[in-house]
């Protein structure tokens, strides 16, 4: 560059979200124009052919070419309440049924369960189903739905109330007709939840185990407080009619996990996944019966403190939806697995800055998978997966292919 030269940057913003946008040095003068020209039409060339995750997701197309993709839409574009969080979802026999907290923010004591239905391919307008109070009558929040149809019963939808999480007691509601009306909300017995975040599961046998867990605090010295978050299950032999209380599950690395998902193996033995304090998503799995369990310890794959939620596919493969960083929410991923031990990256639901959190899936007799989720605490999203056309790569030493380092945190 010469005295008569000077420096500048140009930027090329990125077309559509297609690609990214590139920042460069440009010297002045005939032959830099013109470099920045074809730098231009370089990139606006890249962008028409350039498939990237995103792009290949629109909110609600009908034609992905990711595999195992089939579609995704929200629930909703204009939601009944400003912010929202911790989806689940049920199948029914008219479709499906959906549910979630929504309020002013998280905690506020405007927070209510709404729910939504989808039948004839469109999702119904939210309706609200459930509020929370306190003894004196006055209003108080409520937390994580959890939708789960027992055999030959009504449709039960479980919910948390109080002001924050060491102040929980759990409720219950009953539909007889898959979501379309609900009975009177039932208190639980003091010291059950109910399913903290993710579905339970029915054996065979009729018995219904749920998977819970508790967030409180210990003081660890005059004028600190510590998380102390420990995970148990909740067993019912009568279809929910009364509980009784497994756990809490050993931790001996201090690892805070809470929010379990249930695995079933062919075998018969029980796998728990969990969200952990730690870094990592940890797992225990049961000895000779649902009421033995191993201590808790880490696996490969990485947690950002954030929810997971995992299904037992009925050709006996594992699937799990997660966030695979163990620093932010923004990616949400597709794992799945044959022994749930070693996991294979299937799809990425989102991969950009934001929050896309707090997964609930499903697999519906077809076979397909059907998953909610958080997407920015303004929305709920769904997506519907065909796991049969996944192309799976394995997940070696934590990391997710083809991401570079700096994305997996």
């Amino acid at each position: 560059m010469n005295k008569s030269e000077k420096q500048f940057f140009v930027t090329v913003r990125s077309v559509k979200g297609k690609i990214p946008s590139i920042t460069m040095p440009i010297t002045s003068g005939r032959m830099s124009c013109h470099f920045v020209l074809l730098v231009v039409a370089l990139a606006l060339l890249a962008a028409c052919g350039c498939t990237s995750v995103n792009s290949a997701r629109p909110d609600s197309g009908k034609a992905h070419d990711l595999p195992g993709l089939v579609d995704s839409e929200f629930l909703f574009t204009e939601g009944p309440t400003p912010s929202c969080h911790a989806s689940t979802i049920v199948a029914t026999s008219d479709g499906f049924a959906a549910a979630w907290f929504g309020g002013t923010e998280e905690s506020a004591n405007d927070v209510g369960i709404w729910l939504s239905r989808r039948e004839n391919g469109s999702w119904s307008r939210a309706v609200r189903v459930a509020s929370g109070k306190l003894a004196d009558g006055s209003p108080c929040a409520c937390w994580n739905p959890v939708l789960f149809q027992p055999r030959n019963s009504p449709l039960l939808l479980f919910y948390k109330v109080g002001p924050d999480e060491p102040l929980w007691w759990g409720e219950v509601i009953a539909s007889n007709d898959g979501g379309k009306s609900w009975l009177a909300p039932q208190r639980l017995p003091d010291g059950l939840l109910g399913p903290i975040k993710n579905k339970p599961i029915q054996l065979a046998d009729g018995t219904i185990i749920s998977p819970s867990s508790i967030e409180e605090f210990r003081r660890i010295s005059q004028t600190q407080l510590a998380d102390y978050w420990l995970s148990h299950l909740e067993i019912s032999n009568d279809n929910g009619a009364t509980w009784s209380k497994v756990g809490p599950l050993a931790d001996p690395l201090g690892a805070n996990t809470i929010q379990p998902t249930i695995l079933v193996h062919s075998s018969g033995q029980l796998q728990l996944l969990l969200r952990s304090q730690a870094g990592k998503i940890f797992q225990s799995w049961s000895g000779d019966s649902f009421r033995q369990w191993t201590p808790l310890t880490a696996t490969e794959l990485p947690n950002p403190d954030a929810g997971i939620d995992a299904v037992t596919l009925r050709d006996g493969r594992f699937l799990l939806v997660y966030n695979h960083s163990d620093r932010n929410r923004h990616q949400l991923n597709v794992a799945i697995s044959n022994d749930g031990k070693q996991w294979s990256a299937a799809l990425e639901l989102e991969n950009e800055k934001g929050e896309f959190s707090y997964p609930a899936v499903i697999q519906t007799a077809d076979g397909l998978i059907h998953v909610t989720y958080t997407w920015n605490r303004k929305r709920i999203k769904y997506a519907t997966l065909d796991p049969a056309k996944f192309e799976p790569h394995p997940i070696v030493n934590g990391r997710w292919p083809g991401l570079r380092t700096e994305q997996q945190k």
